[in-house]
């Protein structure tokens, strides 16, 4: 009995460990919601979906379901209010709410994230912290920052030391940065896709964009009819990225030697310092324009800018999803379930679960 406990408790730490380790990519791959609750085009509810640690998490305006498969085969799912930091009008506008919603999807990402790993493996009711979902979050970034914007500029520098590229104030400097943040980029969903805990993970990813179709296209929803969808979805955050990595290299081969041309330093550690801490900065203004650009990208339809817009993130999405089986994709029409009110409900065919309190 003890021996059963304690590994209890082991799968708990490691799920909670490889929810914050890769909560960044996880949180982000998460489907960029409207701003509006409702589609002009339809009285449908615009949901958007996250995979989180055997399961999915769907939001739908200011809630969210989370369904979660556990050990014994059950599903237990819950419904959560949304913290959101956009009741603000002035956060609302185009080209300033970008970064808004980046900060609170990961919050509530993460939190979802690390409820998962503890509902799959113990009591359901046990929660974090707010002040643990910001650590979480800010260990999430510090990651990505490391990873993403000081990995790229040091191995740069050293491009610069081997005398095959310019110092930061050359073109070429910030081209090997581009190149290595996307090597590094591609590099890390290759590699976490082949670890067993996020192959799972990938799987649900692909169950949240199939549920998510058939609730768009179907008017019966349910895990069979989930299955014939693709699993692709255009308002996947996996572009999203795309876009920010893109953006990210044009601005700082634009924006950066200007700045350090009219702050001079003779120190060179300190000129690598300003820069990285500018590119850092940077991410605010980046993040919110890309934001606007898959909202664009999400309402083309047909034609050649179609292809132009989606084909690159749909790409990226083959890394980032697997086709689901059966068994996930029921967890994920359960989520959708929960999210929904009570007359999107009668559309949505979910297998039975357990419901725990909305804390």
């Amino acid at each position: 009995m003890i021996a059963s406990a304690k590994n209890t408790q082991n799968l708990k730490r490691n799920k909670a460990f490889y929810a914050n380790l890769f909560a960044l990519p996880l949180v982000i791959s998460q489907s960029i919601d409207e701003i509006e609750k409702n589609s002009p085009a339809s009285c449908r509810p615009l949901v958007g979906g996250q995979a989180v640690m055997d399961g999915v998490m769907m939001r739908n305006g200011d809630v969210y379901g989370l369904a979660v498969r556990r050990q014994d085969s059950t599903i237990v799912g819950c419904l959560r209010k949304w913290v959101s930091i956009l009741n603000y009008p002035l956060l609302r506008l185009p080209f300033i709410r970008g970064f808004p919603v980046l900060l609170e999807t990961l919050y509530n990402g993460i939190g979802a994230l690390n409820q998962s790993a503890t509902i799959s493996t113990s009591d359901p009711n046990e929660k974090l912290s707010s002040f643990q979902l910001v650590i979480s979050m800010i260990v999430a970034v510090v990651m990505a920052a490391a990873l993403f914007v000081v990995a790229p500029h040091f191995l740069s520098l050293v491009m610069h030391w081997l005398s095959i590229g310019a110092d930061v104030e050359g073109l070429s400097f910030h081209l090997w940065d581009g190149f290595f943040k996307v090597s590094i980029f591609l590099g890390y969903l290759w590699l976490i896709a082949r670890l067993p805990e996020i192959k799972a993970v990938l799987a649900y990813h692909g169950a949240e964009h199939k549920s998510i179709h058939a609730f768009e296209k179907a008017d019966l929803v349910s895990a069979e009819t989930a299955s014939h969808m693709s699993r692709l979805h255009p308002r996947c955050g996996t572009t999203f990225l795309l876009f920010v990595i893109t953006l990210s290299i044009i601005v700082h081969a634009l924006a950066i030697p200007i700045v350090i041309y009219y702050i001079d330093t003779p120190v060179e550690i300190w000129k690598h310092l300003l820069t990285l801490l500018i590119k850092i900065f940077l991410i605010i203004p980046i993040s919110a324009v890309s934001y606007e650009l898959i909202r664009h990208a999400a309402k083309v339809t047909c034609g050649w800018q179609k292809v132009l817009w989606q084909t690159p993130g749909l790409i990226l999405q083959k890394i980032t999803t697997i086709e689901p089986n059966l068994s996930q994709l029921e967890v994920a029409v359960v989520a959708l379930y929960l999210a929904l009110d009570a007359d999107d409900r009668q559309r949505v065919q979910a297998v039975p679960f357990t419901e725990t309190d909305a804390a």
